[in-house]
């Protein structure tokens, strides 16, 4: 079985296979259109086989940008994160560009060596392929290189921002038509906000929530959550019930952020000279899902299970806990599953007329 990290990097490197390979098929059928019924490249006097390169094209370039994707997806990506959007676009492409022109520079001398029955080192491979790099072809290859690369990572980094799965339904139109669906929810806040911002400065204050939210940004993709918003210094993380109930990700998902930045502990002590303390609620219920906005478009979640979930997670300081968790949650989670479940009675929440069973939830190890 995958593990929801490794789904999430595969759906982000297919993208970049399918731009590329779509790219290839305009090139290839422009490329035909341009050198119409003629049987050879004019700048180097190669065959041109419109069939074959249909086929080895497509193919090639599929291959190119998978391999480009992963090395986004899986490498340079955090080389790059302290950069702006431009500059990393820029910087990146840049790269790419200059590495496939280098394997350009090496097919090309292959290409000829095998066309014309010689060794790579032959004189006549090395004559055409100078006069293909020397040539308006390939500053013309090259631009429309550059252009799939601007492309590629233009989507690398829309997707970054406002979120790989939001992108991907905005693309499929899934939530153009309301729909209403089942979701869990966890709302989580930094304790004593307030007072870390006026004792840090804002300044600092926003260094620290930068880091907070990196550092927690792992636990949650391995654990299926997906970031609904940042609030200031509160994150909102979603789950489909599937997702979230399976092997109680979306408890174990919350354990998971305090270990990881449990491990920061010295980093943040060395840096703002506190470990920042958080605590959170968790509710499920039906949401209405659509798209939203004509300036800015937006998918958005309405219904009362957020408000619930908002309204749980501001009771955690009268229970004196960091977790709670409704009724209605933990009656769907797998009891027994490495958790001590504790019942804390009803309460009452602003804004609601019945009362809510509330739960804290601990490791079975604490």
């Amino acid at each position: 079985m995958l593990s929801p990290k490794t789904k999430r990097n595969i759906s982000g490197i297919i993208p970049f296979g399918i731009i590329w390979l779509l790219f290839s098929i305009v090139y290839s059928l422009l490329e035909r259109g341009l050198l119409g019924p003629q049987l050879y490249y004019p700048s180097t006097g190669n065959p041109y086989n419109f069939t074959r390169n249909l086929l080895v094209t497509p193919v090639f370039a599929l291959f190119t940008g998978l391999l480009v994707g992963a090395i986004e997806i899986l490498y340079l990506k955090k080389f790059f994160i302290q950069r702006s959007f431009s500059e990393k676009i820029v910087y990146k492409s840049v790269i790419y560009l200059a590495a496939i022109v280098l394997f350009l520079i090496i097919l090309t001398v292959n290409a000829n060596s095998f066309e014309s029955r010689a060794g790579i080192f032959g004189k006549d491979v090395w004559n055409n392929t100078r006069a293909f790099f020397f040539d308006y072809a390939f500053l013309s290859v090259s631009l429309y290189m550059a252009s799939v690369i601007l492309v590629s990572q233009f989507y690398a980094e829309v997707s970054e921002n406002i979120g790989q799965v939001v992108l991907i339904n905005l693309l499929k139109g899934k939530y153009h038509t309301p729909k209403e669906e089942e979701r869990i929810y966890m709302f989580l806040d930094i304790r004593s906000s307030t007072s870390i911002a006026e004792r840090l400065g804002h300044i600092r204050y926003f260094e620290m929530l930068k880091e907070f939210y990196a550092d927690l940004s792992d636990a949650i993709i391995e654990h299926s959550g997906e970031i609904y918003q940042y609030v200031g210094d509160e994150i909102v993380v979603s789950w489909t019930p599937g997702n979230g109930l399976k092997n109680n990700n979306c408890i174990r998902c919350f354990f998971a952020i305090k270990a990881a930045i449990g491990k920061q502990a010295e980093k943040y002590r060395g840096r703002f000279g506190m470990l920042p303390e958080f605590k959170a609620g968790f509710h499920q219920g039906k949401v209405t899902t659509g798209e939203i906005g004509i300036v800015k478009k937006e998918i958005i979640f309405t219904g009362d299970v957020l408000n619930t979930a908002s309204r749980i997670q501001g009771l955690c300081n009268t229970h004196n806990v960091d977790l709670l968790v409704s009724g209605a949650l933990v009656a769907k989670l797998e009891t027994g599953n490495g958790f001590h479940i504790r019942s804390l009675g009803e309460t009452g929440l602003k804004g609601r007329g019945e009362k809510i069973t509330l739960f804290t939830v601990l490791m079975n190890e604490q």
